[in-house]
């Protein structure tokens, strides 16, 4: 891992992080699909997380923001029950969007504009970019608690030095 520089730091462990998500949402049974935690099904958990992450990654104020085709009011709110039922493929193909947006903003970021304000916010980038590994992993510590009762098994994590999977591979520990 090249830790020259902070961003450098912050792309290997998003890259990381995201890897991880793909893994947690891969490992839930489609059996869990649709069960109830916390009065939500286990699909909703998963949009609420992977929606904080979209909106709130780069600038949870942009004007420009569009919500995922797939949204609809209150989809990612977990105190509000929804009609409609996001499916696996729905929920990989906007991880999928959600990681490419991230990786291309990544790419242009550097050190002195980690500590700017995106248009009309009123957080860093950097302060944006911590609060939301730290919603992520909550949500995906929840997500793998799920998986690891219900199934037994422990969703592979990456940590800071094991490489990634590559071809066949186990997707749990």
């Amino acid at each position: 891992m090249n830790q020259d520089t902070l961003t450098s730091i912050i792309e290997d462990q998003t890259r990381r992080a995201l890897w991880e998500v793909r893994n947690v949402i891969d490992c839930i049974p489609d059996t869990l699909w649709d069960k109830h935690y916390c009065d939500m099904p286990c699909w909703k958990h998963v949009y609420h997380m992977l929606h904080s992450l979209d909106l709130w990654y780069i600038n949870p104020r942009d004007r420009h923001f569009q919500e995922p085709d797939i949204h609809e009011k209150d989809l990612n709110n977990l105190d509000i029950p929804s009609s409609r039922r996001l499916s696996r493929k729905e929920i990989t193909s906007y991880f999928s969007d959600i990681e490419k947006k991230i990786l291309s903003y990544l790419s242009d970021l550097t050190d002195e504009r980690l500590k700017e304000y995106p248009t009309d916010c009123e957080y860093s980038r950097f302060t944006l970019i911590l609060a939301q590994f730290r919603h992520l992993h909550s949500h995906m510590g929840m997500l793998m608690g799920f998986i690891i009762d219900d199934t037994g098994l422990w969703p592979r994590v990456l940590g800071l030095e094991n490489p990634f999977p590559e071809g066949d591979y186990s997707r749990y520990l």
